[in-house]
């Protein structure tokens, strides 16, 4: 039976690509003057390329794209910085994502994220979605010393909720990072399909993140 649900955070508790489109295209309003609008179509889609959902270095991003838009570096470093300051006001939860997490509570869950990425961005994102009350243990790499997919990172997520790591599951749209890592530490994983990814082996699948209900009782 399971007793203790973890989530991923950026593309499973939210959808990470559609904040990250609003982000670019707040970007090439705001700095319309270096890019130039006739450009703004090319730049969106150069830097949602690059991004890799999430799996590339922002600065190395951003560097590319300043040299092939002949963009200066302090507009690189301020293209940089505002990604990362504008990520959380963009961060919106997923359909259904708060209401199923107050019914795994009801149901006697204990619940917990653990995510990779600076921690005072996705401290924000979590603030941003409302979810922290929800809680009972947040892991993010930056904090913990340790990234995702290292299954001491998930074994240390189920001793803070001091439940063993057979009774607890990880919900993650990453087949390597999420979906491998947990069961290496040995705990259940759900796949939330994504049209980018998949899994090289059999695994429990959600659309979305309501879907658990019905494997979790």
């Amino acid at each position: 039976m399971i007793e203790a649900v973890f989530f991923d955070l950026d593309g499973t508790l939210f959808d990470r690509d559609v904040t990250v489109a609003r982000i670019l295209a707040w970007q090439a309003s705001e700095f319309a003057v270096a890019i130039r609008p006739e450009r703004s179509a090319d730049f969106i889609q150069r830097v949602t390329t690059l991004d890799e959902h999430g799996h590339r270095d922002k600065r190395e991003v951003y560097e590319v794209v300043a040299a092939e838009f002949g963009l200066d570096a302090s507009v690189r470093d301020q293209l940089v910085r505002s990604f990362w300051a504008e990520y959380p006001r963009h961060c919106q939860p997923g359909a259904g994502v708060a209401a199923t997490l107050r019914e795994l509570q009801q149901r006697g869950k204990r619940l917990g994220i653990i995510t990779n990425g600076v921690a005072s961005v996705q401290d924000a994102a979590i603030d941003a979605l409302g979810i922290r009350r929800t809680m009972d243990a947040i892991l993010i790499s930056e904090t913990e010393g340790l990234r995702k997919p290292a299954p001491e990172l998930f074994r240390r997520a189920t001793g803070r909720v001091g439940v063993p790591v057979e009774r607890c599951c990880f919900v993650g749209d990453h087949p390597t990072v999420d979906v491998a890592g947990a069961m290496a530490a040995g705990l259940q994983a759900f796949w939330k399909r994504t049209s980018y990814w998949s899994p090289s082996g059999p695994v429990p699948t959600i659309e979305a993140i309501p879907d658990l209900l019905r494997f979790i009782s």
